[in-house]
């Protein structure tokens, strides 16, 4: 532990030296937040008229009305509190980025940069300098994800209908943001680690591990037909499966991980 913890140390200082990494998952998390704020209040309030009114949410009230928490809301808060909480699962998509940017360099510079075989060297086994490598992508990822959720509340609090903040605080919510968004961001990083170790061009990895984003956008596109709803039950079961994919990669990337190859190959 205490060997992992110090390389943890080294990752997260190398990570302050170079953070034009952080770009892509800034970007990300200033889209997903911009988004669904343009939907629910700028083009209604350039267009003078009230989402309320429009029978394409009437899904919405429909929703919040069996809500005992929410029931409460007026119909215009009710229907923007639908919209934010739908593009919630866009937010998942910062810690992912962030991840793959991060974690894709996180081997690949190592061998880059003429500092992978040392490391090699040392008494470290694969799973300590794996463990580190990954913990050094996801503390950022998690930080990432608690800034990007603070933002987005307090921006629903400041220029949403008074009330629609609370649809953000429920359970499901937060289980999207804080449960599926760094499960999400594990498994991509994992990806892009375990890429890493068999190519020399951080873009590979980086691809690779965009495989996540996919079934990311796939559950927000179907949320917003109304065709799925991300509930507690469905939260449960996707944490559930992410976790055994998070645990399949690990064995996968210890696997593919070949000290002696990767010593060899990458002079």
């Amino acid at each position: 532990m205490n060997r992992m913890l110090a390389l943890l140390g080294k990752e997260l200082a190398d990570l302050r030296r170079n953070r034009a990494l952080f770009l892509p998952a800034i970007i990300a998390g200033v889209f997903s937040m911009l988004l669904p704020f343009a939907v629910a209040v700028v083009v209604p309030a350039l267009a003078g008229e009230r989402l309320s009114d429009s029978n394409d949410f009437a899904i919405a009230l429909e929703m919040y009305r069996d809500e005992p928490r929410l029931r409460r809301l007026e119909p215009e808060a009710a229907v923007q509190a639908w919209i934010f909480q739908q593009f919630l699962v866009l937010l998942v998509l910062t810690p992912v980025t962030g991840a793959m940017s991060i974690a894709a360099y996180s081997i690949v510079g190592e061998k880059q940069g003429r500092t992978l075989e040392p490391l090699l060297a040392t008494p470290l086994t694969t799973l300590e300098l794996l463990g580190a490598k990954v913990l050094g992508a996801l503390v950022p990822a998690l930080g990432l994800t608690v800034a990007t959720f603070g933002l987005y509340l307090a921006g629903v609090a400041a220029f949403a209908e008074s009330g629609a903040f609370r649809a953000l605080l429920t359970p499901a919510s937060l289980g999207v943001t804080f449960l599926i968004g760094p499960l999400a961001a594990l498994a991509a990083l994992q990806l892009a680690v375990c890429v890493s170790s068999r190519v020399n061009d951080p873009r590979s990895a980086q691809q690779i591990g965009a495989l996540v984003v996919l079934p990311v956008t796939a559950v927000f596109v179907l949320q917003i037909a109304g065709m799925f709803q991300l509930g507690g039950p469905a939260i449960v079961w996707l944490a559930v499966a992410l976790a055994g994919v998070n645990i399949g990669l690990i064995l996968v990337g210890i696997a593919l991980f070949d000290r002696e190859s990767i010593l060899t190959r990458w002079k």
